[in-house]
């Protein structure tokens, strides 16, 4: 009975522990498309529009599943108001309107190298912050992983890392860094009665009403969107894909193993936009692809060793 047992459950297990990096290696996947399509568009879509037209999209796409969920929790949202808009203004509306305004300026290829540095700052303000600090085990997959990073980033040619050029974009960027590892790092103290699609949205609520005096100024006295048919696609398919699903796998992801551990994924973002480059836009598929997105992830499994949760 128990070799039965320990057979049966032993699967069960691995699947226990697979199942939040499966979903926070999803939400990098979703937001390495992002970053593709707002440096795309960026020359028809300003940085405040795009935000606020796409999370206006999510929000009225999650209403319908969100608002019969919320039904006698809404007390909770105002026992904890303060969270809620600290939540909003950083994860939703300042996060991702300075992201879009970066890319105006530089590459989404240096934008992706700026994100791999994420796992060290997350790991820096969750010791500043909550005191628990990294092991050497990490520190090194950090290493390891953001070795694999830099052998995408130059195509299997190191010297071709001295060619890139950073500006005031990557500036931009940079900023975004402590924003957002400041928003996972909080999302373990949300009330929990709230569930993720109905968290999703209230802060979505609260992230709109931040961006809209922005998005008002930029109407005004700055620029106003290039409409088309691509463009509601391109917008359709951020909120889906970027607000939507990405957050709703990131905050279930946190909520499971905690912002540390969540930041160590952060460095697939540029191994997912090495592999679109191949599959969207038709690039050769190269050893260097392969090779780097396997040293990413050896990376990633030295800093997380994926064991099953302890019951």
């Amino acid at each position: 009975m128990t070799a039965a047992s320990g057979r049966a459950t032993r699967p069960l297990d691995w699947r226990h522990a697979a199942y939040p990096y499966a979903l926070l290696i999803l939400a990098n996947f979703f937001w390495a498309t992002n970053w593709i399509v707002g440096r795309g568009i960026h020359e028809a879509f300003p940085p405040a529009a795009l935000s606020f037209y796409r999370w206006l999209a999510a929000g009225l796409i999650l209403a319908p599943l969100a608002l019969p969920r919320l039904r006698g929790k809404w007390h909770y949202v105002r026992e904890h108001w303060w969270l809620f808009l600290i939540l909003g203004g950083t994860g939703v509306a300042t996060f991702q309107a300075i992201i879009y305004v970066g890319l105006n300026y530089t590459t989404a290829v240096n934008a992706t190298i700026l994100n791999a540095s994420t796992p060290l700052l997350m790991v820096l303000m969750v010791w500043g912050m909550e005191g628990t600090a990294a092991t050497r085990r990490q520190w090194l997959g950090m290493a390891v992983t953001f070795c694999g990073v830099m052998l995408i980033v130059s195509r299997g040619e190191w010297r071709n890392l001295a060619t890139l050029h950073f500006n005031t974009g990557d500036i931009i960027i940079l900023v975004t860094l402590p924003i957002w590892c400041f928003y996972s790092i909080l999302l373990k103290r949300r009330p929990m009665a709230i569930d993720n699609i109905g968290f999703t949205f209230v802060v979505t609520l609260i992230g709109l009403s931040a961006l809209s005096p922005f998005f008002a100024y930029e109407e005004i006295f700055v620029r106003t969107p290039v409409w088309s048919w691509g463009m509601v696609v391109a917008v359709l398919y951020v909120a889906l894909a970027a607000s939507i699903a990405g957050y709703l796998c990131w905050n279930r992801g946190v909520e499971l193993v905690g912002a540390n551990a969540a930041g160590f994924t952060y460095p697939f973002q540029p191994a997912f936009a090495a592999l679109l480059a191949v599959f969207v836009l038709g690039e050769p598929f190269r050893l260097y692809n392969a090779l780097g997105f396997g040293i990413i992830l050896v990376g990633w499994l030295l800093t997380t060793g994926l064991r099953a949760p302890r019951r």
